[in-house]
């Protein structure tokens, strides 16, 4: 299962009024460029194959392929004097860069809960 908090989902509803809902997925790469990066997209269609989760009237679309990656991960939203944005608190992740948008998972490079 991957969450989204209520200050997420509060967020979300104000950043997309109709059909509120965020797109989360995994995509290669990163700023080290080995691991991962996270794709966060507002979505308005929901592509047919995406594991569906839902908190405060907010849908959370996990691309099914990403989730071996994002299994038990959660998706916040941050407020500081330095900066705000959505973070992902993901449990695979053993390393993550500065700015929080990519991960590695193991030092093998495979997922903690199977491949892809």
């Amino acid at each position: 299962m991957v969450t989204l908090t209520p200050a997420a989902a509060r967020r979300i509803q104000r950043l997309a009024s109709q059909r509120p809902a965020l797109r989360l997925a995994v995509i290669p790469g990163g700023c080290s460029g080995d691991g991962y990066q996270y794709d966060m997209q507002l979505a308005l269609v929901q592509p047919g194959d995406d594991l569906v989760y839902e908190t405060d009237g907010v849908r959370l679309l996990v691309d099914r392929a990403s989730y071996p990656l994002l299994q038990g991960a959660a998706v916040d939203y941050e407020e500081t004097l330095m900066r705000s944005g959505f973070v992902v608190r993901n449990p695979n992740a053993i390393s993550t860069c500065a700015c929080g948008r990519s991960f590695k998972v193991t030092e093998e490079g495979e997922p903690l809960h199977g491949g892809r």
